[in-house]
C-alpha cells in the first residue's frame, strides 16, 4: 500500500503511547474480528426469528397486522445493527496505518519534522531581541546622551562635596533611583528634570510626531530579562539529540523499506535534515554570538556578577535598565505632549499677531491732470 506524505494530511498523535495502542489492537484483532462475528450471527439471527414470527403470526392474525409486525422488527434490526457497522471504520483506518512498514519510525520523524521549524523560530525570535537590546545600549547615541545628562546633573549636585561631586562614572544601581529625588519644593524629580532637559536641547523632533524614544522599549527590556543561556544550550541540545536520532531513523526506515514503500518519505526526509542541520548550527553560532556581546556589554558597564553566578545573567542586568526605561518613558511622553502643546499655541499666537499687524496703505491719488496745473500756477 502507497502512502504519499503530505502535510495536513497525517493525524498529528498526540503521544508515542498512540503507536502501542494500534500495536496492541493489532495484536488482538483476531478476538476482535470474532467478537464483532458473534454480533453480526446475533442480528442475522434476530432478523430471521422476527420474520419466521411474522409468517407465523399471519395464520391467527390478519395479513396486513403480520406486515406491520414485520416491518417494524425490520427497522428496529437495522436500527440496532447501523451502529456496528460504521464503528469499525476508524477502527479499520487505524488499522491499515500500522500495516506500514516502520510506521513508528516515519511517525516520529514526520512529527520532528513538523515542530523543528517552531522551535528553531522561537530560539531565532528571542535572540534577536536579546541581540537588539544589547547593540542598542551600547552604541546608540541617544543612550549615551541620557547617561551623560546623569552623570552631570549628578555632579552638579553633589558639586559641595570633593568625594562624590567630581565622579568620572556611576553603578546602573543609581538609575531607578532618580525618580525619587525630589526638587526643594517637592515639585519635580531629577528624572523628570533630565528628560524635559534631554527633549529641549538634544531631541530636533522633540513635539512632533516624528520624535522617537531615545531608550530601548521596555517591553524588549523585560523579554530580555527573562531570557536564559543556559535555556537556549539546554533547547538547542536537545534539537541536535532529536535531530540526529530523526538521521538514524530515516537511514534506518530506507534501508529496510522497499522500492514501493520508500518513495516520497525518503527525498522528502532528506531535503528537510540538510536544511534543518544547516539552521541549527546557524542558531548556534548566533547564541555564542550574542553571549559574547552580552559579556561585553556587561563589562562596558562595569556590572558584576551576583553573589553565587560565575557571570552576569540577564535578569541582573536587564532588570535595572527595564524600571528605569518604565519610568523614563512615561515621562517622555507626558513632556512630549506637553512640548507639543506649546508649539501649537505658539503658532497659533504668532498666526494672530500678524493677522493683526497687516494693514492696507493706500496711496494718495495725485492730480496731474490740466486743471491742477492751473489751479497750482495760481
Amino acid at each position: 500500500m502507497k502512502i504519499e506524505v503530505r502535510k495536513k494530511r497525517w493525524i498529528r498523535l498526540r503521544n508515542i503511547s498512540s503507536l502501542q495502542k494500534i500495536k496492541k489492537m493489532q495484536n488482538n484483532w483476531t478476538s476482535l474480528n470474532s467478537i464483532y462475528l458473534s454480533i453480526y450471527l446475533s442480528i442475522y439471527l434476530s432478523i430471521y426469528l422476527s420474520i419466521y414470527l411474522s409468517i407465523y403470526l399471519s395464520i391467527y392474525l390478519s395479513i396486513y397486522l403480520s406486515i406491520y409486525v414485520s416491518v417494524c422488527l425490520s427497522v428496529c434490526c437495522c436500527i440496532f445493527l447501523v451502529p456496528f457497522v460504521l464503528f469499525p471504520l476508524s477502527v479499520r483506518f487505524l488499522l491499515q496505518l500500522s500495516e506500514v512498514p516502520q510506521f513508528s519510525e516515519r511517525v516520529f520523524c514526520i512529527l520532528f519534522q513538523s515542530t523543528f521549524t517552531e522551535c528553531v523560530t522561537s530560539v531565532q525570535r528571542k535572540l534577536e531581541t536579546l541581540l537588539r537590546v544589547c547593540t542598542a545600549l551600547q552604541s546608540r547615541q541617544a543612550v549615551l546622551q541620557v547617561l551623560g545628562l546623569v552623570l552631570v546633573f549628578g555632579n552638579i549636585m553633589n558639586g559641595g562635596n570633593r568625594s562624590r561631586g567630581q565622579a568620572d562614572g556611576f553603578t546602573l544601581d543609581i538609575l531607578p533611583k532618580l525618580k525619587d529625588v525630589k526638587s526643594s519644593d517637592n515639585s519635580q524629580s531629577l528624572l523628570s528634570y533630565i528628560v524635559a532637559y534631554y527633549l529641549r536641547h538634544f531631541d530636533e523632533d522633540a513635539g512632533k510626531e516624528t520624535c522617537v524614544y531615545p531608550l530601548p522599549e521596555p517591553q524588549d527590556l523585560f523579554q530580555a530579562s527573562q531570557m536564559k543561556f543556559e535555556d537556549f544550550q539546554r533547547d538547542l541540545r536537545k534539537l541536535r539529540k532529536d535531530l540526529n536520532v530523526c538521521s538514524a531513523e530515516t537511514e534506518k526506515v530506507c534501508n529496510v523499506s522497499s522500492e514501493e514503500h520508500l518513495q516520497p518519505f525518503k527525498d522528502k526526509m532528506e531535503e528537510f535534515l540538510t536544511r534543518a542541520k544547516a539552521e541549527l548550527e546557524l542558531q548556534e553560532k548566533q547564541l555564542a554570538g550574542t553571549q559574547r556581546i552580552f559579556l561585553e556589554l556587561s563589562v562596558f558597564f562595569s556590572v558584576k556578577p551576583k553573589a553565587g553566578e560565575k557571570e552576569v545573567s540577564p535578569n541582573t542586568f536587564f532588570t535595572v535598565w527595564h524600571e528605569f526605561s518604565s519610568d523614563f518613558k512615561e515621562l517622555w511622553k507626558r513632556e512630549n505632549k506637553c512640548l507639543l502643546q506649546e508649539r501649537l499655541k505658539a503658532a497659533e499666537e504668532t498666526f494672530r499677531q500678524a493677522r493683526e499687524k497687516a494693514t492696507y496703505n493706500v496711496k494718495p491719488k495725485h492730480a496731474s491732470g490740466i486743471k491742477a496745473k492751473l489751479g497750482q500756477k495760481m
